[in-house]
Order: structure tokens, then sequence, then C-alpha cells
């Protein structure tokens, strides 16, 4: 069995006065897909957002790789990709220029890839336009494009399948479910009915959760 990527350990969350979670352990593996679950409120953008290490108001115990995270934070944070529910797009940047941002701080991506990219999601001639003439699901495509040159071997994104037309439904779950043939491991929330061969489940709730 391959080692976990990431495991959470009796994690626990409190907000205004609110339990969200408590007593919440999971393993991430490579070569899965796995979903948090749960109604509005219930946590589930707080929960990625701990995972993704951009919360600290949490007790427990985070492994990456089987040692404590905090010792290596750096070394989690050029293996993870997060993107968040909102697009954070510039409006007044193109795609290209928005997608240089988002690839900031990673490996060098060349222009002629990242333009490849953003037609992989259906803006081909788009990536010299404003993003502020686009629509909502033109610009959620942009960040979508960040996925299509992303190989860091762990992704949580929130909320990905918003804004997204049929089309662009069904090229996202695909492209989740190849990510994991290929060995990577995927923490989504979403809306949407996902439902993939072999997807793990994280339900929160009541202040307690459950893998399922």
């Amino acid at each position: 069995m391959s080692e976990p990527l990431l495991q959470a350990i009796n994690l626990e969350c409190e907000r205004d006065g609110r339990m969200l979670f408590r007593d919440l352990s999971f393993s991430i593996l490579p070569g899965t897909v796995t979903r948090v679950e749960g109604p509005n409120g219930s946590g589930k953008t707080t929960l990625l957002r701990m995972l993704a290490g951009l919360n600290d108001g949490w007790a427990g115990e985070m492994l990456w790789c089987g040692e404590p995270r905090r010792r290596q934070r750096e070394v989690f944070l050029r293996n993870s990709l997060y993107l968040g529910h909102r697009p954070g797009i510039k409006p007044l940047l193109t795609p290209l220029e928005n997608l240089r941002a988002l690839s900031a701080g990673r490996r060098p991506l060349p222009d002629p890839l990242l333009r490849q990219a953003l037609a992989g999601t259906g803006l081909d001639g788009f990536a010299d336009v404003p993003c502020r003439n686009l629509s909502a699901g033109q610009q959620r495509r942009v960040v979508l494009a960040r996925l299509l040159v992303a190989d860091e071997p762990l992704w949580l994104l929130d909320e990905m399948f918003t804004a997204i037309d049929a089309h662009g439904i069904v090229a996202l779950e695909s492209l989740l479910q190849q990510r994991a043939e290929e060995g990577g491991a995927v923490v989504v929330t979403t809306h949407h009915p996902l439902q993939l061969p072999g997807m793990q489940r994280i339900v929160l709730g009541g202040g307690h959760a459950d893998e399922r």
C-alpha cells in the first residue's frame, strides 16, 4: 500500500464559538480523488484551507509523507496546489498574464505552453483579452488552465465546478480521474454530484466528521 501524502490526525476546528468538526482523521493517498462533503457552514472550505496550510486556527496534527508538516512547510508548499472557490482573477490582466501569475513561484513555464493550456480549456483566441471582458465561466476556465500545467502531487480544489458549462464539467471530471490514474492525489469540495471510480469521501456536519 502506498504511503499517504497527507495525513490528518484528530483535527479539531471551532469558528465563532461553534464546533465545525473534531476527532477528524484521514489519509490522502497517491492515486486517489477525495471529495469533502457536508451542508453549507459545515467547514468544507475551512478544512481545505487547513490542508493547504492557509489556516492556523485548528488543533490536531498533519503529516506530510509521514513527517510533521510544520517541520517541512516549504517542501509541502512546493508539492501542493490550492485553488480556492473564488477565481482570484485580476480583471485588468489577460488570461495569459493571469495564468503567469497563478504559476509564479513554481517551475518556469514558457508562454507557448501557457497558451496551449488556455486553448485546452476553451480559451483559444481569448489569451490576450482583458479578463474583465470575459464571462464568469471563461474566467473560471483561466483557473482551470492552471491544472493543465500542474505537476504538484497534491491538488486541493475548492468548488472548481462553479460557473462551468456541461462540456467543461465532463472535461474537469476526466482531468481529475486522469490525475489520480497518474498517481496524483486530489481533494475537492463541490456541490456538483461528482462520482468517480474509487472516490473517497469525507463527510462533515454536526460537529463530528466521517471518512468513507
